[in-house]
């Protein structure tokens, strides 16, 4: 794929890891990034849940932050899963937040283009995410080469159902 196919304007985007100090940010852009898909309901995580499952020796995910002009755009959050059936380690990426004003300027493809340059050093075969139906951002996953797997539903025990089964 070639950048001129996503229509993006001049690349002007630093994308760096997180630290810490970002746990705020990353705050602001889920919630906003809930916010965009009507699932806000959901939305319970705080900073200081994502800086203490983000950072230290038992961190939970990866966190990249996108910034244009010294401020933050965008971020990725990613971790390690393993598919048993390929026989090799991924990344899935739980979440892919670009601010309104800096969508159409290759944020999403930065950040997305350097989490695969992150899997390629690590030995990492494969990318993998979920989108909501209504993810305007849809068409932009195909064009970077994402492909739907159709055959597959992702289901989930919530914590109080868990409770229940264990209860049982």
């Amino acid at each position: 794929m070639l950048k001129s196919d996503l229509g993006a304007s001049p690349d002007d985007v630093t994308i760096r890891d997180a630290e810490p100090g970002d746990a705020e940010t990353m705050a602001k852009f889920l919630r906003a990034l809930a916010e965009y898909q009507e699932t806000l309901d959901y939305f319970h995580a705080t900073a200081e849940d994502l800086a203490r499952d983000g950072f230290g020796p038992d961190r939970q995910f990866e966190t990249l932050i996108a910034e244009s002009e010294g401020e933050p755009v965008g971020l990725a959050i990613f971790h390690r899963t393993y598919s048993t059936w390929e026989g090799c380690a991924g990344f899935f990426i739980q979440d892919l937040f670009v601010s309104e004003a800096a969508r159409g300027k290759m944020v999403g493809f930065h950040l997305v283009k350097r989490i695969a340059a992150i899997a390629e050093e690590r030995g990492i075969n494969h990318l993998q995410l979920n989108v909501v139906h209504a993810n305007p951002a849809r068409d932009f996953y195909n064009r970077v080469g994402f492909h739907h797997m159709d055959d597959l539903l992702t289901y989930r025990l919530s914590q109080d159902k868990m409770q229940d089964l264990l209860n049982d």
